[in-house]
């Protein structure tokens, strides 16, 4: 396998790990980090937003268990996970989502929503990244789609690259 830092935002402001075969393409490789990158945007979103709310529920028992899932969804999308050499999953990532927003359904008169609907507005703020304007860069180059990631690192398995993740807007550092 072929690990994979991805940085986005430029000196690592977020970044996480994606394992893959040197010959998966270039565009499955896109596609599955953007949808990866895009998960992490929703949790720290979720946290964004939440976490003051719930500073004024500390102590109400009904309360902790979103706390205590906002706070494991958190910690599976710090840059912690890249630290510990763990790869995030889109599986996971998706619970921790799913988890959040069960319990904020539980809650969501304590949390001051007005209806259930009200969570998903919360992702209104969130910048997702758009498959057809995202490009992946590597040592000063841009991965195209129709390649195969071993035409630019070759066929070793035990590679550890850093890729960056950027708006076509926008051009690397």
């Amino acid at each position: 396998m072929v690990r994979i830092q991805v940085e986005l935002g430029g000196r690592g402001t977020r970044e996480f790990l994606y394992d893959c075969v040197s010959t998966s393409e270039i565009n499955q490789i896109r596609m599955d980090i953007i949808e990866i990158a895009n998960l992490q945007s929703k949790i720290l979103c979720l946290c964004l937003q939440l976490e003051p709310r719930l500073v004024l529920l500390r102590g109400n028992a009904k309360a902790i268990p979103l706390t205590r899932a906002l706070s494991d969804a958190k910690a599976y999308v710090s840059k912690d996970q890249v630290l510990h050499s763990r790869p995030l999953s889109p599986y996971a990532l998706r619970q921790h989502i799913q988890k959040v927003e069960r319990e904020c359904v539980e809650i969501h008169q304590l949390l001051e929503f007005s209806d259930i609907n009200q969570l998903q507005q919360i992702y209104g703020d969130v910048e997702l990244l758009q498959e057809d304007s995202t490009q992946l860069w590597w040592a000063r180059k841009e991965l195209l789609t129709g390649k195969e990631l071993c035409d630019y690192i070759g066929r070793n398995e035990k590679t550890k690259i850093i890729l960056k993740l950027k708006s076509s807007y926008s051009h690397p550092t």
